[in-house]
Formats: C-alpha cells, sequence, structure tokens
C-alpha cells in the first residue's frame, strides 16, 4: 500500500465527487492505498482546521485567508501564508504519515515550500499536474506586468513557479504545446522529467430522452425548434468577454440559432448590462429570440440542462500567449456536444477537436470567422460528431487512463 498526498485548493469534503482530481484518486483508493488530501478552506466559512475521514481517504481542512472574490494583494497575501499554514498542519495532524507521492496541480503554485518539505522528510516523489501557467497568463491579461509596480508580484510568483518546477520530479502538461512553452521558456528544466497528462474524466452517461430534453428546455424557456449554442462556466478575463458580446451582436437576427449562456465571474454583471443595452431590454429580461443570459446554476441542473442543448461554446481571450486547455471540453464531449471553440492562437484544442471530428475553432479576434462556423454547425450532421466525440474521449481523456499513466511515469505498477 502507497501513501498518496494531494495538494489542492478545491474546497473537498469527500472525493466522492466526479471532477477531474476526485477522478484519479479513487483510483489509488480503489487499488488498495491510502489518499491524504489537503484542502484550504477560507476563514468565512468559519471551519477550523480538522480532519475528514472516509474509507481510503483522509481529508485536512486547513483554515486560509480570503482566496476567491477578493482584490489581487487579498489573494497575494494568503497565497504568501498558506505555504506555512499547510506544514504546520501536516506536521501537527500527519507527522507519523510517510507520504510516497505528493501529487499537486496549478493553479496555484504555492505549494513548492510544502513540496520541498514533504520530499526532504519522507523522500516521496513529486508530480505535478500543470493546469495553468502562472504567473504569465496573469500578464498576458494585463494584472500583472513585468515592470512597474506590478512587476513585485510578478517577480515573486514567477520565482515561485520555478522553484515549483525544480521541485518536481514529473511535469504532467496538458497537450503538446504546454510542454513545448515550458521547454521554451525554463531552459534550466530537463525536458525529459515533461509529459502529457491532459484533463480527464470518469464517463458519465449524461443522455437524456427526447422527451425528458423537450421538457428542461421548456423549463427553461429555450426552443424547441432551434439548434441551442451553449456556454457554461466562467465569465471573467480569461474568457475575452468583449469578444464574446461582438459574437452575440452578430447572431442576433439569426433565426435558426439560440445562444444560452450560463455562468458567473467577475465580467457577468457587464455582460449582462452591455447584452440588454444591444437588445433595448432590461437587463433581467434578457430572454430573446436568439439569446440568453443566466446566473450559475447547481451542478446537476446545470449537466441535465447542457444535455438538452446541442453544440457546446468554448471561448478565451485572445492576448494569451500562454496555451490553455479549458476544462469545459470533456464536460461538453460527456454530454455528447459538438465543440465550437474560439481561441487564442498558441492554444492547441483546435487540433485537438480536428483530430477527433466534433467540432470548429477559429481564432478569437475574428467575428466573421466566428459566424461562418456557426452556419457550419447549423448544416452539420451532429449525430456524426456525437460519435467521434465519444470515441475519442475513451480513446484519452478517461480518469483510469491517466491514472495508469502517471503511475507509470514514476515507476509504479
Amino acid at each position: 500500500m502507497k501513501n498518496i498526498l494531494f495538494l489542492s485548493f478545491i474546497k473537498y469534503k469527500t472525493i466522492n465527487v466526479h471532477d477531474f482530481y476526485a477522478d484519479i484518486l479513487r483510483n489509488y483508493v480503489k487499488d488498495g492505498h491510502h489518499v491524504y488530501v489537503v484542502t484550504p478552506v477560507e476563514s468565512k466559512y468559519g471551519i477550523e482546521t480538522s480532519v475528514l475521514k472516509e474509507t481510503g481517504c483522509d481529508i485536512l481542512q486547513v483554515k486560509i485567508g480570503g482566496y476567491f472574490n477578493v482584490n489581487s494583494v487579498r489573494k497575494g497575501i494568503t497565497l504568501i501564508e498558506i505555504e506555512h499554514q499547510v506544514i504546520s498542519a501536516i506536521k501537527k495532524y500527519w507527522s507519523s504519515v510517510k507520504f510516497d507521492m505528493v501529487l499537486y496541480a496549478t493553479p496555484p503554485i504555492s505549494f513548492a515550500k510544502v513540496i520541498q518539505y514533504i520530499k526532504k522528510r519522507d523522500n516521496a516523489i513529486s508530480y505535478l499536474m500543470l493546469k495553468d501557467i502562472f504567473p504569465q497568463n496573469a500578464v498576458d491579461l494585463g494584472m500583472m506586468s513585468r515592470t512597474g509596480i506590478k512587476s513585485v508580484l510578478y517577480k515573486y510568483f514567477r520565482k515561485q513557479e520555478k522553484q515549483l518546477y525544480c521541485y518536481s520530479d514529473r511535469i504532467g502538461c496538458m497537450s503538446q504545446a504546454n510542454v513545448d512553452y515550458v521547454i521554451k521558456h525554463n531552459p534550466e528544466i530537463t525536458s525529459s522529467k515533461l509529459e502529457i497528462c491532459p484533463n480527464c474524466i470518469e464517463p458519465q452517461d449524461m443522455s437524456i430522452s427526447p422527451e425528458e430534453r423537450n421538457e428542461l428546455r421548456r423549463k427553461y424557456n429555450i426552443p424547441l425548434d432551434k439548434v441551442v449554442f451553449v456556454y457554461g462556466g466562467n465569465l471573467g478575463k480569461p474568457q475575452g468577454i468583449p469578444f464574446i458580446i461582438e459574437c452575440l451582436k452578430k447572431q442576433k437576427k439569426n433565426s435558426d440559432a439560440y445562444f444560452l449562456i450560463v455562468g458567473g465571474g467577475t465580467e457577468f454583471e457587464k455582460l449582462q448590462e452591455i447584452i440588454a443595452d444591444v437588445l433595448n431590454v432590461q437587463k433581467e429580461e434578457i430572454k430573446p429570440e436568439t439569446m440568453k443570459l443566466m446566473s450559475k446554476l447547481p451542478k446537476d441542473d446545470y449537466d441535465r440542462m447542457v444535455a438538452a442543448c446541442d453544440v457546446g461554446l468554448i471561448f478565451l481571450d485572445h492576448r494569451f500567449t500562454i496555451p490553455n486547455f479549458p476544462s469545459r471540453l470533456l464536460s461538453y464531449m460527456q454530454a455528447k456536444l459538438p465543440v465550437l471553440a474560439a481561441t487564442d492562437p498558441n492554444t492547441d484544442i483546435g487540433e485537438v477537436i480536428f483530430q477527433g471530428g466534433f467540432g470548429w475553432w477559429c481564432e478569437s479576434n475574428d467575428t466573421e470567422a466566428f459566424s461562418e462556423l456557426v452556419k457550419k454547425a447549423l448544416e452539420a450532421d451532429l449525430n456524426e460528431m456525437k460519435t467521434n466525440e465519444t470515441k475519442y474521449l475513451m480513446e484519452n481523456y478517461t480518469a483510469n487512463m491517466i491514472y495508469k499513466n502517471i503511475n507509470k511515469s514514476i515507476g509504479w505498477k
């Protein structure tokens, strides 16, 4: 039996939930190993540092300061403090546990000292699942700078990023473009420690009957006779809200398509106000014949509603110089929704979509190209794409497959 330490910024109370990391961790428990999860909990929830236990897994909830929905200064302070808080909690609650592997993901990049401590204490193998390249993504969006006052935070976190790479025995990147980027911008890293470790999922049957589809569309006042394009997820700076708005403007009179935007985030209010202004309605009444904007739904409701749509939308800001791999791609694939993605040219998600034969891609600064792809989607055989999509998902992105690849990479059977 191996002891696996997983460092996360996701608020876990159990690993019996369906997300990328929990799906992998359950494979370790299934094979007789024991999983230890560190999950920071913001002080606003009133939970003191403590341990939750379930079969095959202990979860250490570590009380921290504010992180989500706070200003950048407060978030920065929390990230600086967190390493000491986590190390202290591990010493207090798991001093007698010898960890064989420490598994962790970015964001955030603030666990370098924790990893160094565990590696030195237990001679543990370290595996980084690189999901975001920070702080460069913040520079791309104008939130940090390499020069001036804003460079202070950038330089601090860039140093932490390099330390994280240094302490990692293996670095799993989401795509080849990510591997190439890390090698190019961090020449001190031995390229042999990098490999592809994409997002993954434990596939669930999300299919619904035609009757359920119609019932859900009626429930949310979505047309029964139109091809519904859905975007679900965060609505913030990374999504490139101005481009989304321009795309929706061009589709205002498209009588064959319906655009459903579901989510929350820092830019939701802005998007709501601008769309209302474009349509000349009150923002509480954004329910025209061609589009609808909804706030975030509970996960089960959202999953069912997505299954009642036809095409999944992905947007990323064109300013990104780093390759991204949006997690919602797998959500759409699981729901058997062909995908229309508009991203920066450095993100190679378009190659995945083309290889799998289940969608379309354009750059996220070309509204005309987006409109042309909408036309193609309206004319396409979506059922054939759904078949291609399911096959590609099962061949490339299952949690069990990634679990086995990680173990093989570190020399475990």
